[in-house]
């Protein structure tokens, strides 16, 4: 909570110079303690290339197709783009299986496409980050493919093998195995290589040294290019505990949470290879990272983005992630929905980690999850859009860098196949094999995919109401959502009440309110089983965010402190307020200017 003396009057907001640049660290004192960065204060926009927008017509995005597209990303006024992988790769694992760090997917198109591309967004004052995959190659790459022929090709030690002479090696999970093996038996060498992921996707030795050097290397070269950061795929799982010891599903049971990624994510050198990665390339470039930090607790966090480590700048962790499964079946919605009060107490908790050391990110949904509207929100026709909006609210007002994923701004939802055929994604058909190598009910699991699938993400995005969404002119590689007749980019333009249109004016809200990035946040009414309510306070400004996470009206106690002196925001067109009592329509957010009586 805050005092009259913590909150009140803003800049003039008819001045043309951004509250930004008025404030400075010194006015941050006692609530903000580490330094201003562009990362921090940028919005990140993610873009899966192969869905976004298709240039050739052969029904696989490209990057001719996005480069068509930065105007419309400009628009959104996004500051950062976090683009999928588009180093070449056979697309086991749609881009995370790389078979060159050095050269563009054909699909996708050339280098000079994304030369292209990478300077059309710099001419927008858009900053640009990569996808990239430092845990593992595709097995197509040459290094494995000299690896795996003889023992004795120096690139053998590229990778993690288990020799035939010393018996059946130690269990390991594969989270895309049929089997959920992690070790592939390759005949030529008389051995097994490690993959934690599928057995196109063989893990790196990193404990071997010319790898390490290679893979800076490769890291380089695409900083030198002008690349503004990198997204680390998998960081976590770099260091691998070379002893091999023996692990038993007991063992994952009673010491890593039933979860194989917190042992995985436990590797003895693993800092030191981010520190290593820090002193010989970070810090000679003025670029971020975002790791992919599966497997990490919220104790274990800030051990990553501590300024004083010097390893990466921020983190997303996958706890929020879990909530509203069900303890059995993979992926199965729990028929109760989420806990919303176990949601606010993992956001709160998360705030908690970095706000004296580090910096987070805040996200509702990506490329391995399931549409945000649809995990979180309300897809029925009365209420996607509201709700949309309200999770937007949500992301924007939280301190953290906020990552939406394309489409996240138009409200698209979940395509819920039927089939099995009509999934794309290895996750997916690999736990269908292996469910049906279990002899378990498939059927079961193809519903429970309608809510939790990776693919319901990955559906062409929705630029207009015309044959395949606009977005290619010939087969799309996967099937386009039917709905885009109604929810598409073209239409929502043109809407002054669309969720795309909300979502710019809230992204201007939030770059003009440094309060928004930097202020405290503190949580308010923390058991409300239906409002999610917090206020941000740095030293003059204050905000009070009221969000109603249910189809329902709902009324709201107002602290005793509260006056109001403007709504900042409101994503319905009814306000209802009396001297004691904010009344909330169905997924109504709003934001309010206040002080203290």
């Amino acid at each position: 909570m805050f005092t009259g003396r913590e909150a009140g009057c803003t800049p003039d907001s008819g001045t043309n110079i951004p509250i930004s640049l008025l404030l400075t660290n010194d006015a941050m004192n006692g609530i903000f303690s580490g330094k201003r960065a562009w990362w921090k204060e940028g919005i990140v926009y993610q873009v899966y290339v192969r869905s976004f927008k298709d240039s050739n017509g052969d029904g696989i995005g490209d990057l001719k197709g996005m480069l068509a597209a930065v105007d419309y990303i400009a628009a959104l006024g996004v500051d950062m783009v976090w683009i999928n992988p588009v180093l070449a790769s056979p697309n086991n694992d749609n881009g995370y299986d790389i078979r060159d760090f050095r050269a563009i997917m054909k699909e996708y198109g050339t280098m000079k496409d994304f030369e292209a591309l990478l300077k059309a967004l710099h001419k927008k004052n858009i900053r640009l980050i990569m996808d990239f995959v430092l845990n593992h190659t595709s097995d197509e790459h040459q290094w494995f493919k000299k690896a795996k022929r003889s023992r004795k090709s120096p690139y053998y030690q590229y990778y993690h093998w288990w020799p035939e002479e010393n018996g059946k090696p130690p269990k390991r999970y594969s989270f895309f195995d049929p089997k959920g093996d992690a070790w592939t038996y390759n005949k030529a060498t008389r051995s097994w290589y490690l993959h934690y992921f599928s057995a196109k996707m063989p893990d790196l030795n990193w404990e071997h040294e010319p790898v390490r050097n290679e893979m800076l290397d490769n890291v380089r070269f695409w900083f030198d290019k002008g690349v503004d950061g990198l997204r680390l795929d998998a960081v976590t799982y770099l260091s691998k505990d070379t002893s091999w010891p023996v692990i038993s599903d007991k063992d994952i049971r009673e010491k890593y949470r039933e979860d194989w990624s917190y042992y995985l994510s436990q590797g003895p050198q693993l800092h030191e290879y981010l520190r290593e990665l820090h002193d010989k390339v970070l810090q000679f470039y003025d670029v971020t990272t975002i790791a992919e930090a599966p497997g990490i607790s919220h104790e274990e966090a800030p051990d990553f983005v501590k300024e004083e480590r010097k390893e990466l700048q921020m983190l997303y962790h996958f706890e929020g992630m879990q909530l509203g499964y069900a303890k059995s079946g993979f992926k199965r919605p729990d028929p109760d929905g989420y806990d919303l009060l176990k949601f606010k107490e993992i956001y709160s908790r998360w705030d908690k980690v970095f706000s004296r050391q580090g910096w987070g990110t805040v996200y509702l949904g990506n490329h391995d999850q399931p549409r945000m509207v649809s995990r979180w929100g309300n897809e029925a026709p009365g209420f996607r859009n509201v709700s949309a909006k309200m999770l937007i609210t949500f992301l924007l007002t939280m301190r953290a860098t906020p990552i939406f994923y394309n489409g996240d701004e138009l409200g698209m939802a979940n395509i819920r196949f039927e089939n099995i055929n009509d999934y794309r994604d290895v996750e997916t058909l690999s736990m269908y094999q292996y469910l049906e190598h279990q002899g378990e009910d498939l059927e079961a699991f193809l519903r429970d995919q309608q809510f939790g699938a990776r693919d319901n993400a990955r559906t062409p995005f929705q630029w207009s109401g015309e044959k395949h969404a606009g977005f290619t002119n010939g087969e799309p590689w996967i099937k386009v959502n039917p709905d885009h007749v109604y929810v598409n980019a073209k239409a929502q333009v043109e809407d002054p009440d669309s969720v795309l249109n909300f979502f710019r004016k809230m992204v201007q809200l939030r770059k003009e309110r440094l309060v928004l990035v930097y202020g405290e946040y503190q949580l308010e009414e923390p058991f409300h089983q239906q409002l999610y309510v917090y206020t941000r306070r740095m030293k003059k400004e204050g905000v009070l965010v009221v969000l109603n996470f249910s189809p329902q009206v709902v009324p709201f106690q107002l602290p005793h402190w509260f006056t109001l002196k403007e709504v900042l925001l409101n994503n319905v067109n009814v306000f209802q307020m009396n001297e004691t009592t904010l009344t909330l329509l169905p997924y109504q957010a709003l934001i309010l200017d206040c002080k203290s009586q």
